[in-house]
């Protein structure tokens, strides 16, 4: 509580590219400047987040922050372009007001809302189908890209997906990394990208680590890609070192 009061809670960015390496966005994704144990991992807090409430407040202070990231972007000629992809709980997702704090993020810092993504998991489906289309589509109308990510490690159904105001959906890492031992994991990406081509949304590889996996998923029709091969998420600076995108 006191961390987030004394906003100890900065992005990292890792960055997205397309089929030739060159950066189209980034993927924030939140670290605890901890005044102990120094950067901590989301892995150690946000679980703690979500059961004691607290990920409502930290969500807002996430988004204000990639809200404010993407202002500092548009004043750069060769970073005015990116996308910036957020994560969204479960929680703050089903929240009353989460439609309501995403425009104020935008409306007080300036950010183009056509540049921010949000994701969502699966697992965010299975619950009030209904009026999770409802607010999807209020933030679809405000110019908000939505973004499924993990696709392929819950369990939401076909008919489901194709009534999603979705833009894009998001291999899973896991499918990526035993793509090119496990036949069963190429079969899963090729479905994933056919069906995404069907649907009319982009699709993102996550996980990508090595040359052989970035070759073989473009191979595949994969056209955008998310990883260590690329980069490890870093601070805002370092998207600013990167090659021009021409």
């Amino acid at each position: 509580r006191q961390s987030l009061v004394e906003r100890r809670f900065i992005l990292h960015y890792q960055p997205q590219v397309d089929a030739r390496g060159q950066l189209i966005g980034a993927e924030a994704l939140v670290r605890w400047q901890h005044p102990t144990r120094g950067l901590v991992s989301p892995a150690s807090f946000i679980p703690l987040a979500e059961s004691s409430g607290l990920i409502l407040h930290l969500g807002r202070l996430i988004l204000h922050s990639a809200c404010e990231q993407l202002v500092a972007w548009a004043q750069d000629p060769q970073l005015k372009q990116l996308t910036l992809a957020v994560n969204v709980s479960a929680r703050q997702f089903h929240h009353p007001d989460f439609v309501a704090d995403v425009c104020a993020a935008l409306a007080e810092s300036g950010a183009d809302p056509r540049r921010l993504e949000l994701e969502l998991t699966e697992s965010q489906l299975v619950e009030d189908v209904e009026n999770l289309i409802s607010k999807m589509s209020q933030l679809k109308a405000h110019g908000i890209h939505l973004a499924l990510d993990d696709f392929g490690t819950g369990y939401s159904s076909l008919s489901y997906l194709k009534r999603l105001p979705l833009d894009q959906l998001k291999i899973d890492q896991s499918f990526v990394h035993d793509l090119l031992e496990q036949p069963s994991n190429a079969a899963i990406v090729r479905t994933i990208l056919a069906l995404g081509d069907n649907l009319g949304l982009s699709v993102t590889a996550e996980g990508v680590e090595t040359q052989a996996q970035f070759e073989a998923l473009q191979q595949m029709g994969c056209r955008r890609f998310q990883g260590y091969l690329f980069a490890k998420p870093g601070p805002a600076s370092a998207l600013a070192q990167w090659p021009a995108t021409g």
